[in-house]
């Protein structure tokens, strides 16, 4: 490395953000993730001890501390560290990278463990390129990702790694970041004379939610745009905290685990008869971004999947907001959204149309059931074939309803429908045992 490459990196780390400048270099630097990097722990073990011989895999949310991991363990082992984001290499980068650590295992010996930044950004051919690499020993690897690596990353490379699942930090490690950036004379701000207030630090740490790049980040902007004042010190209150940090930060993607968790907990407590956590779920997705019309369409399954004859307003109710919600779209559908899933988590609750599965089932099982002669139709050849001979026309009777068999011969007497006790669904299930008595009577008197 010449002079002029020197002062080039010297300058890159003079100019680095402050969350990258900040890195924590060394575990005892490391705050957070004790149940996987605290004292004892087999990734501390592995890491002190230069024995990391099997590929890991850090998965957690931004801001938790899987890049610094790596960094620490680039810091500290004797092997042979490299570095490629999955956003950016392809499979050449892959295959030069893979030669070079196999000249250098023959020539002298010496791993390589390489991180994979993002690397559920890799698609399948390109985490395939890994595998064989990874299964002998050519490489360790070290997969960095916020998504599931269980959906995203090939089973064949899960099942060589071991998974390390990050957490966010807690709000006493994200203020204990802070105060560090501000009292590092060497990275941080430990030599400008700077005045944080309590509730503005507070500020920083809880919308930061976990996060320490966000908090940083959030740090470093209300510092570099407060002025000294004519005493030299910048004074950061909780005006300048907000303004540098107003919006939370959440932890949110259509592809990604928090999606489809999110509305599970969704679904779940409007199925659960819970208002409060219904729309707390509903103002996390909407406040994230997701797609309204998704939301919809999932309470539009719900009313007739767990409400149905219950209430059967639950349906007329979901279909109005959601063409409301089409009519207006945001932020006014906001209202409609909120109106559909505060009826339906109010609503009793029945799963009874679940008996359409049951009879599926029975069609998939037994095959097409022949149609009685007397419910077949008889407008084209009743009179050759007799379709429809001895069909009882329910309107003729009293009630407007008559015993009559309508399945199939083979299956008589077969129910697949259960209603509940619940809401008006208890009233048609009256009317409906009532008639299905009588039709049991009838039949056990013909016998």
């Amino acid at each position: 490395m010449d002079l002029f490459e020197h002062r080039r990196r010297e300058l890159q780390k003079s100019d680095a953000p402050l969350a990258a400048r900040m890195r924590p270099r060394t575990l005892a630097e490391f705050v957070g993730q004790d149940h996987i990097a605290g004292q004892g722990k087999l990734l501390r073990r592995a890491i002190e001890s230069d024995k990391l011989f099997s590929s890991i895999i850090l998965w957690g949310p931004p801001g938790t501390g899987k890049t610094t991991l790596a960094s620490i363990i680039a810091n500290t082992t004797k092997s042979h560290f490299e570095m490629i984001s999955a956003v950016t290499a392809g499979i050449a980068d892959i295959r030069r990278l893979i030669g070079e650590a196999k000249e250098r295992r023959g020539m002298h010996g010496t791993r390589t463990i390489v991180l994979v930044d993002e690397i559920h950004r890799f698609n399948k051919a390109q985490q395939d390129a890994l595998l064989p690499h990874v299964e002998d020993g050519t490489i360790i690897l070290i997969g960095a990702t916020t998504e599931n690596p269980y959906f995203e990353v090939i089973s064949a490379l899960v099942s060589r790694s071991r998974v390390f699942q990050l957490k966010p930090l807690n709000d006493d490690q994200v203020a204990q970041l802070l105060r560090r950036a501000l009292d590092d004379k060497s990275r941080g701000y430990g030599n400008r004379n700077i005045a944080i207030t309590d509730d503005a630090l507070a500020h920083l740490v809880d919308i930061a939610g976990g996060d320490a790049r966000s908090a940083l980040n959030a740090l470093e902007l209300a510092v570099e745009s407060t002025p000294p004042g004519a005493d030299g010190i910048a004074r950061i209150d909780l005006t300048v905290a907000e303004e540098a940090i107003q919006r939370r930060a959440i932890r949110y993607d259509r592809a990604s685990d928090e999606h489809y968790d999110t509305i599970s907990a969704f679904i779940k407590s409007v199925r659960g008869s819970d208002p409060d956590a219904a729309l707390y779920w509903l103002a996390k997705m909407i406040y994230a971004g997701e797609d309204i019309k998704f939301i919809m369409r999932r309470l539009l399954i719900l009313a007739s999947e767990d409400i149905g004859l219950a209430d059967p307003n639950g349906i007329v109710v979901a279909s109005a907001c959601a063409r409301a919600l089409e009519w207006c779209g945001l932020p006014e559908a906001q209202y409609h959204l909120a109106e559909a899933t505060l009826y339906l988590a109010l609503a009793p609750k029945s799963n009874s149309c679940g008996a359409y599965w049951k009879a599926l089932a029975e069609v998939e099982k037994e095959g097409e059931g022949q149609v009685p002669t007397h419910l077949q139709d008889a407008t084209r050849d009743g009179k050759a074939l007799g379709h429809g001979k001895d069909y009882k026309y329910p309107h003729d009777f009293p009630g407007h309803w008559v015993a009559q068999n309508y399945l199939p011969e083979a299956m008589r007497g077969k129910t697949f429908y259960a209603p509940s006790d619940q809401g008006r669904e208890r009233d048609l299930a009256e009317e409906w045992h009532k008639r299905r008595g009588e039709t049991n009577q009838t039949s056990s008197s013909k016998d």
